[in-house]
């Protein structure tokens, strides 16, 4: 891969496996700094950034769901690395409930899903947005779903959550131009451990039933948050989807 990214700085906030790890690789193997955060996987973290092209890269401890650590995690960044180019929200959770067990979706559960999916996010965003801006070519990709806007997913909080992800992906796409691009890349069904108690046999499956016959990886979409950094530069606000056809 061409050096296409020489002398930026990535950060991919839940970095430590999945989606995220696929992507701080390609953005090492462009020329990228990678700071990979993490919330509690620190042993996979530091394997992520051992095996990472090139050097320079960093493993930092992060809590999208707590302010004053996404804070103290940016100034520590900007403090080591001096600036930020890239930054991928790839962190988030989910529990599982059938979308008419709508006892079953506790308050609880919602709080925790916004908080991590929407609120982290913008947080994030907004902690970031003085060192995107500065760098003049600044990038936010953020890790939606096609639950936002297909009516299936883990849980009804969690497709609320992700259209809410898109809504504030074309909102602040508005109002970070010219010096920001923002866009929403939204996978389908993905081969990694994100959802509690599913199978690789049931995403098979599923990706079997999809127009394309693909099972959709975390690298597939590691491709995608690469090539929306360093390809559609005309792009901002939208979304990406990587589906295989899922969502047709």
């Amino acid at each position: 891969m061409s050096q296409s990214l020489k002398g930026k700085v990535a950060v991919v906030i839940g970095g430590s496996g999945g989606i995220g790890a696929a992507s701080a690789k390609l953005f090492a193997e462009a020329g990228a700094r990678v700071v990979v955060g993490y919330r509690s996987s620190e042993d996979k973290a530091q394997a992520v950034v051992t095996a990472l092209e090139g050097d320079g890269h960093l493993a930092l401890k992060v809590d999208v769901i707590d302010t004053p650590s996404i804070q103290a995690f940016k100034e520590e960044i900007a403090s080591r690395l001096g600036r930020v180019d890239i930054l991928v929200n790839s962190a988030g959770t989910t529990t599982p409930v059938a979308h008419k067990d709508l006892d079953g979706l506790t308050d609880t559960i919602i709080d925790e899903v916004f908080a991590s999916n929407f609120r982290g996010v913008f947080a994030s965003i907004r902690a970031f947005a003085s060192l995107l801006k500065a760098s003049g070519d600044g990038v936010v990709i953020n890790v939606s779903s096609i639950a936002a806007f297909k009516g299936f997913g883990s849980s009804i909080a969690y497709c609320g959550a992700k259209a809410a992800l898109d809504s504030m992906t074309h909102t602040l796409g508005l109002a970070l131009g010219p010096e920001v691009r923002i866009l929403s890349v939204s996978p389908g069904m993905v081969a990694t451990d994100f959802v509690p108690g599913r199978t690789r046999e049931q995403v098979e499956k599923a990706g079997a039933a999809t127009p394309l016959q693909k099972v959709v990886e975390a690298e597939d979409v590691g491709k995608a948050i690469f090539a929306s950094v360093a390809y559609l530069t005309h792009s901002t606000g939208t979304r990406i989807v990587v589906d295989a056809g899922r969502g047709l």
